[in-house]
């Protein structure tokens, strides 16, 4: 067996420096951080052409791998001590591990983490586990936990299966005419729950250990039915409770319809998604269940080369380092890449520098041409044309992915500009089709919007459906306005009028509209939270609305922001109780950047602040702000000015701004991300176009200029 992939991260990691500096004092002007920004982005661009970096989620990933690799036998061919170390790091002081940076604590993440710890042969004992425990207990202990927590219990014979939720076989079979079939749920759910009807059907256990049990993390009044109790909360779930017991009461009868007919469905289904490469949908949970099925249920021994290729396609999301090794929930270098080109281009980099080039010849050979999943709605349209997020997903291209890469390759020049013009139609098509009936898109595919699903049994995570949202469809629109604004082809390729007709553009902007909050911010799906829905928002008005119009719906935007700000005046008011210290730590209240904590997607009273300030946040405010200011004719100039001022106090020696925080969302309340690209390209781009306007004399010159 080949030893986990080594990915090292091109920029340096300890943050612990005097580089760490708080925002105040300019130590370079706006010419030198962007200089600086830009020697630091190529100097860490791979030889292939792209960008990656890591992209962090919480240690349940990690710890789940610890789990997998106990199943299969195979745990001691890798450094787990390894996965010891960043596990007791990451720990914190209350005995919890985080969801999010400075969340205080979650109780999946902690039992996943107190589970591999026991795992690695760490005693109940251990100062670290009694810790844990406590966390845990007070938290509820397992019977709290989410559904796939509990799934973990179960695989190693700690936690009953028959108190999960059911998913019976004969779901793989439901026709297109049926109100619900499996394409209703997210393309990221469907990787998940296919193989899992297997593992479930079988009831898969396997005991690793005599006396391994969970036990401890009981509360005293365990109650051995929680999961029938927990869902008595509306008469959706009751009614879905109700169907969950018939579906049990039938399984204990051996009555169920189609089983095995439904269980060689399910394991089609899955084989043939399997990429050449090992990859499975792009997911780590995907490729979890997907590994687990092949070994437990087809009986595939490890050695055996379809086993093998799993395995080396899931070693593709490690980060290991001299001391410790993690595992991310994906990997982002089409959305690196993308981004990062646009930012260079912005900076002032010539459209056909040779390292733009390459990016955009890498761009190019990852376009997906062949039919996903994506087609089971949408028949009539051939082909692809579309991007993924990772190195290998033909089946799950998204919209997101498709409209930053066309604007990526629209912003260079290309050695055969008719190759990328054609590529360029060919994604503009597919995402046209993509649009949902409310006028807007969704992530993977179109009117995947059964609201229903979330209350069923399966659906603890409220995330089974990809339904329209603000930032991919502000980004389609922006797509749209850059295209026609920008583009140097457009008289050959027709793009707009051939590929997105004025009727799509107008819909999208009208439900754009419809879904702006009373307070005149916009929900962000992707990214946390109002901050980058309203940045995508007004940017999205600027470009691709009709001149003059929607300009109340952006001075409202632009108004919110400027109200978010953390301007010294406004965080003495605002502050939250027993949190400055941790904020202090992370450059303090009042700096003139933006902040938005993860917590406004459950408390809608924290929109858009109660957190210190990042660069990714502040730089994607300053951009909303400008395309707002291009708008209205009318720059909130006070509010840019200071924000710019925070980007530039902040930014380290080698180029390059750290942030703490998580900003990017995998699942709103459940999971969050943080990209180690996003502090990069994003402030760059920001400043680029503070200094576009700057030299034009639309924004004046502040006196440090």
């Amino acid at each position: 067996m080949d030893t986990m992939a080594t990915v090292t991260l091109p920029y340096n990691q300890d943050y612990n420096t005097e580089d760490n500096v708080q925002a105040g004092e300019l130590r370079k002007s706006l010419e030198e951080a962007m200089e600086e920004s830009r020697k630091l982005l190529l100097s860490i661009q791979y030889p292939e052409g792209y960008w990656w970096a890591e992209l962090e989620g919480n240690a349940t990933v990690t710890s789940q791998t610890v789990l997998l690799y106990k199943i299969l036998g195979i745990a001691e061919q890798y450094p787990f001590h390894k996965v010891e170390r960043y596990l007791r790091r990451m720990q914190c002081a209350h005995g919890g591990w985080e969801l999010y940076y400075g969340d205080g604590g979650c109780l999946n993440c902690t039992i996943e983490s107190y589970m591999a710890l026991r795992l690695l042969d760490v005693s109940k004992t251990d100062p670290a586990l009694q810790k844990a425990k406590r966390f845990i207990l007070s938290r509820g202990g397992i019977d709290k936990a989410r559904m796939f927590t509990k799934i973990c219990m179960a695989l190693l014979g700690c936690y009953e299966w028959s108190r999960l939720p059911s998913l019976p076989p004969w779901l793989m079979l439901l026709p297109s005419w049926f109100p619900f079939n499996i394409y209703d749920t997210s393309a990221w759910a469907r990787p998940i729950l296919v193989p899992l009807i297997t593992i479930i059907d079988k009831k898969l256990v396997v005991k690793l250990s005599g006396d391994l049990s969970f036990d401890e993390l009981y509360t005293k009044d365990r109650v051995k039915n929680s999961f029938v109790m927990s869902l008595w909360s509306d008469w959706k779930s009751s009614l879905f409770l109700g169907i969950d017991c018939f579906f049990k009461g039938m399984e204990r009868l051996g009555l169920v319809p189609f089983r095995q007919r439904g269980l060689r469905e399910a394991t089609r289904w899955f084989l043939m998604r399997l990429e050449e490469t090992g990859d499975f949908a792009g997911v780590y949970p995907g490729m979890f269940y997907a590994i687990l099925c092949t070994n437990k249920i087809l009986g595939v021994e490890v050695a055996e080369p379809i086993l093998r290729k799993q395995l080396l396609g899931l070693n593709k999301y490690t980060v290991e380092t001299r001391d410790e090794l993690v595992v991310q929930p994906t990997l982002s270098p089409v959305w690196d890449t993308a981004f990062t080109v646009r930012s260079l281009v912005e900076s002032g980099m010539e459209p056909d520098h040779p390292a733009l080039q390459k990016a955009g010849e890498w761009l190019l050979k990852n376009q997906v041409s062949c039919q996903g999943d994506w087609a089971y709605k949408v028949p009539s349209a051939s082909g692809c044309g579309g991007w993924a997020f990772q190195f290998c997903n033909t089946w799950y291209p998204d919209v997101d992915d498709t409209a930053c890469v066309v604007m990526a390759l629209n912003s260079i020049e290309m050695k055969d500009e008719g190759e990328k013009c054609s590529a360029i139609g060919r994604a503009v098509s597919w995402i046209r089709h993509l649009q949902s009936t409310p006028g807007g898109w969704g992530a993977f595919d179109k009117d995947n919007d059964q609201e229903w699903l979330n209350s069923t049994p399966v659906g603890d995570l409220k995330a089974l459906i990809d339904p329209n949202t603000v930032d991919v469809t502000a980004r389609v629109l922006e797509m749209v306005g850059r295209l026609m604004t920008q583009s140097t082809l457009m008289s050959q390729c027709k793009l707009i009028d051939t590929c997105m007709p004025p009727e799509s553009v107008v819909r999208a902007l009208t439900y754009l509209k419809n879904e702006q909050e009373e307070e005149g911010c916009w929900f962000g799906r992707w990214g946390v939270n109002y901050i980058y829905g309203t940045c995508g928002a007004l940017i999205a008005l600027a470009l691709a609305a009709p001149k003059g119009s929607c300009k109340d719906e952006i001075r409202r935007g632009a108004k919110w922001l400027v109200q978010m700000q953390n301007k010294p005046e406004r965080m003495l008011r605002d502050r939250p109780a027993g949190r400055g210290a941790a904020h202090a730590a992370d450059g303090g209240w009042g700096d003139g950047g933006w902040g938005e904590t993860c917590a406004s997607y459950g408390d809608p009273k924290l929109k858009g602040g109660c957190q210190a300030s990042t660069a990714s946040q502040t730089a994607w405010a300053l951009q909303g702000l400008l395309a707002a200011g291009d708008a209205l004719g009318q720059y909130e100039e006070d509010a840019i000015h200071l924000g710019i001022k925070y980007l530039l106090s902040t930014q380290r020696r080698d180029g390059s701004w750290h942030e703490a925080y998580f900003t990017g969302t995998g699942f709103p309340c459940h999971f969050y991300l943080r990209y180690h690209m996003y502090a990069q390209h994003f402030p760059l781009s920001a400043l680029s176009r503070y200094r576009h306007r700057i030299e034009d004399g639309r924004i004046r010159k502040p006196a440090w200029y």
